[in-house]
Order: C-alpha cells, then sequence, then structure tokens
C-alpha cells in the first residue's frame, strides 16, 4: 500500500497557498457538469489529477488513469492538508484547489463507470454468487484480463457477449439474476486491476464443465467451486 511520502514546510506551504488562490475560481466552474471522480474512474483527467498530486509531493504511484486505492489516499491527504472535506472524492472543491479543469460528465467518473460496474457485477453474480469473495473477485478478474487479450474482443460488453463464451449469458441468468453486495465490491476490486489470478483468461467448474477442450488446460489456480487456466 503507498505512503505518500515527506514534504518540506516550503512545499506544503506553497502548495496550500496555490490550493487557497484556486478555490477563488471555484464559482466559475459550471456546477452540474463535471465529472466526479472517485475510486474506478478511469481516463486523462484522473491522469491530470495524479500527476498534480505527484508534483506536490502527495502522491508516489504511477500516473496511469486508473483512481485505484493509492490515488484515493493521495487525495485524502490533499484534502486533509487543504482544509477540505476528506472523502478521497475529486468534486468541484477538490478541482478547484487542485487548479484542474474537470471534464464534462460524460468522462470516467460518470456513468458509463457505473454501467460498466454494473455488467460485470451481474456477470460475477449468474457465473459465481455462492462463490467465496476472492473467487467472485477472480471472475471479474478473468473478465478484465480478456479485454486486454487480443484474443478476445477488446470491451466489456464485447467479452461478455461474446458467443458462447458465459453459460450465464446462454441460459439466462445473467438477466434475472440479482446482484448481492459482494459481487458489486468484487466487480469494483476486479475493474480497478485486482486480479487473484494472475493473468488467468478462464475458469469453470469441474463439477459442471463438459467441455474436453477447456478440461484438457493445465490448471493455474483454484478457488472455490472453480479452477482458472491461462
Amino acid at each position: 500500500m503507498e505512503t505518500p511520502k515527506k514534504r518540506t514546510p516550503y512545499v506544503i506551504k506553497t502548495t496550500a497557498a496555490f490550493a487557497a488562490l484556486m478555490m477563488f475560481f471555484l464559482f466559475l466552474l459550471p456546477p452540474a457538469e463535471a465529472a466526479v471522480l472517485r475510486r474506478g474512474s478511469r481516463g486523462e483527467t484522473v491522469k491530470q489529477v495524479q500527476q498534480r498530486l505527484k508534483n506536490w509531493g502527495y502522491y508516489k504511484g504511477a500516473v496511469d488513469g486508473i483512481f485505484g486505492a493509492q490515488t484515493e489516499e493521495a487525495v485524502r491527504f490533499f484534502q486533509r492538508r487543504n482544509k477540505l472535506a476528506v472523502d478521497g472524492i475529486v468534486g468541484p472543491k477538490t478541482y478547484a484547489a487542485l487548479g484542474i479543469q474537470p471534464a464534462s460528465g460524460t468522462g470516467s467518473g460518470s456513468s458509463s463507470y457505473q454501467k460498466d460496474i454494473e455488467l460485470l457485477a451481474r456477470m460475477i453474480a449468474a457465473e459465481g454468487r455462492g462463490e467465496p469473495y476472492l473467487g467472485q473477485v477472480a471472475i471479474g478478474a478473468v473478465i478484465m484480463n480478456r479485454i486486454k487479450s487480443p484474443s478476445f474482443p477488446n470491451t466489456l460488453s464485447g467479452v461478455l457477449f461474446q458467443k458462447g463464451a458465459f453459460t450465464a449469458v446462454d441460459d439466462g441468468q445473467f438477466q434475472s439474476t440479482s446482484i448481492p453486495d459482494s459481487c458489486r465490491r468484487a466487480a469494483i476490486e476486479a475493474y480497478n486491476g485486482s486480479d487473484p489470478t494472475n493473468g488467468c483468461l478462464f475458469y469453470y467448474a469441474p463439477a459442471k464443465a463438459t467441455s474436453k477442450w477447456m478440461l484438457a488446460k493445465p490448471i493455474f489456480l483454484r478457488i472455490g467451486n472453480h479452477v482458472f487456466c491461462k
């Protein structure tokens, strides 16, 4: 877990003064259009936030455009130092204190992210609602790994609805299953990059699987009732 590095009094005073100055421009920002950034958000605006926090000594992680736990902790530290509400969320006041013009509500912090989490959580629920939490995260990780693999579609919906890829889509469970809270949390964790499978692209339940091709794959990991393969 990332630990924010120590800053000299000069840096802290300078950044605090700059933040106070930028608060003046808060009223120039469109109040309803800014995309709120929180854990799970992605995109260029997240990169801007990370870079600004890194330049000022609040953030030591990668400037990768992924709002994960390290970025959230850095935002909290910045908010605490600048007497803002400490919630780890980049809203209008934190944007202003950082001196960053927020993207419109169509960005990474908007409904597109929520839709992705809903889809991923629904598939995790349909495929692994009876599995331990780590197994649910692992199912989500396999899906996210497929998006990054050249052997699969490069979008979440493309992976989820690829013909024959998931039994839960074919038998209707994906559409009809309710989503437990654990599956939502697992979806967020997997979406943010957590991968207990270390890059696996396949999983199946040995008690139910009938595909000779799948059963022939070397097993990399077992969690609950599923095995995971690369």
